[in-house]
């Protein structure tokens, strides 16, 4: 029900005075991790984490209680990946880059956390040290007298890193799966674009195609967060 008041996992303490493997959940957390690295969150399950632990499923719940608890462990052992490569920039726009560099890193390494984010915020306490970093270097960007556009900013700039991540990976996925990368995608479909763009129907499009840069590289990410960070901080 909502509004329900719940123990959540990052306030409840693991069993004491278990002696037999695995002894705390970061052990749990970091089988899951690489078992999800390898098959996806697909291949996931609390019996297969069991498995490369070499213990019985029921002696992880003494650790989670769901997989969802597991899910947001996994995400949150990301989140500090993320946090631990940032480091102290004293200019807020080389700050915002290194926060969305290190989350691109983070997606690419572990292409499943793409699947966790977006929607509602994760609350563990790295999520909440990626999300400090990231609002209160906004609030140095805005400026004190922008707190009514703090965040709606915050809201954009998350929205951008989430897409833009989810994108990449995506191709990532389909260049495995169909064993064709995007430039002999784009060669496969490019007698058939050339034929439309010479209608004059879509001069815009046209434009941009001949003058896009190579896709999913880390300038052009940067390039676009770029822009991001100019439209977030115009005051005009």
């Amino acid at each position: 029900m909502y509004g329900t008041v719940v123990e959540l996992i990052w306030e409840r303490p693991e069993p004491r005075g278990r002696t037999i493997a695995p002894t705390d959940r970061g052990r749990i957390v970091a089988a899951a991790i690489a078992l999800a690295d390898t098959e996806g969150l697909s291949g996931l399950s609390i019996r297969k984490v069991a498995a490369e632990l070499r213990v019985s499923p029921m002696r992880l719940y003494g650790y989670i209680a769901t997989k969802d608890e597991l899910l947001d462990l996994m995400a949150d052992t990301v989140y500090g990946e993320i946090a631990a490569a940032l480091g102290t920039p004293t200019a807020w726009e080389e700050a915002l880059h290194e926060i969305a560099a290190a989350t691109r890193d983070a997606a690419l390494r572990h292409e499943w956390f793409v699947e966790l984010i977006g929607g509602r915020p994760h609350l563990g306490p790295n999520a909440l040290t990626v999300m400090e970093a990231t609002a209160s270097t906004l609030a140095r960007a805005l400026g004190p007298d922008a707190e009514d556009r703090l965040m709606p900013a915050l809201g954009v700039f998350n929205a951008y890193l989430v897409g833009a991540v989810r994108n990449e990976v995506t191709e990532r996925r389909i260049t495995r799966e169909t064993g064709t990368d995007e430039a002999q995608w784009q060669a496969s479909v490019a007698g058939y674009l050339s034929r439309q763009l010479a209608t004059g129907r879509y001069p815009t499009t046209r434009r941009i195609l001949d003058t896009q840069p190579e896709d999913n590289t880390p300038e052009t990410f940067a390039a676009e967060v770029a822009i991001i960070i100019r439209g977030l901080t115009r005051t005009d």
